[in-house]
């Protein structure tokens, strides 16, 4: 037998499974990959703005030489828009990168980390990666159930994980709600607010994190670039937080995570105001082509605060896994929840309104076809 290497805790991590990319779907079907539709992986359906790409050119002459390492202009943008000190702000590569940065700065071997069912597949990850306990607390609507994750914390717990609004399901927690939650929370317990999707929640439902950060020494709001920016294969995010937080996680954070065409492009994005308002107003008529279309096949959905939104596609344990290889045959890439115990469903990105027509139409020959089987 062969020798078996580290400890038992990473042995026992499933590596993380990404959508699939277009190339492998038009390999393994012998797909025209300009006949593929990608709605798996909860990107901007426009791509990379303009200004973004303008800024990645000029920027693109300096790439004989490192990034600046502690991303001063792009802290500093991130210092106006969110009016907190430079020294507050956490660079990561995506915010998943923020995550794992945090569950290796504050917990230990042993320790608990808190976070709910159906929530992102990285809390659990990251949770195994630095040999923690998991606490999951059953979710409630498919949703984060606040007053039993604070009751879920324990003497150990170091960290609390709450994605708002959440991946996969889409669910939000109103801003009054979270505000009581960290009111309860034990200040040695650093609490990270997930808020990957934060752009596209409505007016009524939006509220302002960062000035919780003030307040609350141990939270840590995590956001990134890779959803309605636009900059996902760029892999670039951040953390806002007190100093007692940003200066543990830049001891953890690898030097030069944020490349320099990322910072350059996120610089452009982040100022791009009318491609921000552009994706947000394509993102909430595409949520309404796909809500009317799932109620006129009778589908159960989650109403949804993301880019994406969870429905299922039948009532048995195979359904989902059924259904997706019918999409795939079809060129439609979506993505299969049965790793978050959700086997009966799939979340679809929302995409340009073609692209949506697409899903929808394969969606009901493959309901058609599977149902006859």
């Amino acid at each position: 037998m062969s020798k078996q290497f580290g400890p038992e805790y990473v042995r026992a991590i499933a590596p993380y499974q990404a959508g699939k990319p277009i190339s492998e779907v038009a390999r393994e079907f012998g797909l025209d990959e300009a006949n593929i539709v990608k709605l798996a992986s909860n990107e901007n359906p426009f791509g990379v703005p303009e200004s973004a790409k303008q800024a990645m050119a000029q920027a693109a002459a300096e790439l004989g030489r490192y990034p600046d390492a502690n991303g001063y202009e792009l802290k500093l943008a991130l210092s106006k828009r969110y009016d907190v000190p430079m020294e507050w702000i956490t660079l990561g590569n995506g915010s998943n990168d923020i995550l794992e940065i945090a569950a290796h700065a504050f917990v230990e071997a042993g320790q608990s980390i808190v976070y709910s069912q159906y929530s992102f597949a990285v809390y659990a990850l990251a949770t195994q990666g630095v040999g923690a306990r998991h606490i999951a607390v059953p979710a409630k609507a498919h949703g984060h159930d606040l007053d039993a994750m604070a009751a879920a914390i324990q003497d150990d717990t170091r960290l609390v994980f709450i994605a708002n609004p959440n991946n996969p399901t889409g669910t939000f927690v109103k801003g009054a709600e979270i505000e009581a939650f960290l009111k309860k929370v034990p200040s040695h317990v650093v609490v990270v607010l997930d808020e990957a999707y934060n752009e596209f929640l409505s007016k009524e439902d939006q509220y302002e994190s960062a000035a919780w950060v003030k307040q609350y020494p141990n939270l840590l709001v995590s956001r990134t670039f890779s959803k309605a920016y636009g900059l996902a294969g760029l892999r670039v995010g951040f953390g806002l937080a007190q100093p007692g937080i940003t200066e543990m996680m830049n001891r953890i954070r690898q030097p030069f995570n944020v490349n320099s065409l990322a910072q350059a492009a996120a610089i452009a994005a982040l100022n791009d105001k009318d491609f921000l308002d552009k994706s947000a107003q394509n993102n909430a008529a595409g949520y309404q082509q796909f809500v009317e279309a799932f109620e006129q096949m009778g589908l159960e959905y989650v109403p949804s605060h993301g880019n994406f939104v969870l429905v299922k596609v039948g009532n048995d344990l195979a359904a989902g896994a059924r259904v997706n290889l019918a999409l795939l045959k079809q060129g439609v890439i979506v993505r299969p929840v049965g790793n978050y115990g959700l086997p009966e469903w799939l979340r679809v990105s929302i995409g340009l309104p073609q692209e949506n027509a697409i899903l929808i139409a394969a969606l009901q020959k493959a309901l058609a076809g599977t149902r006859a089987e």
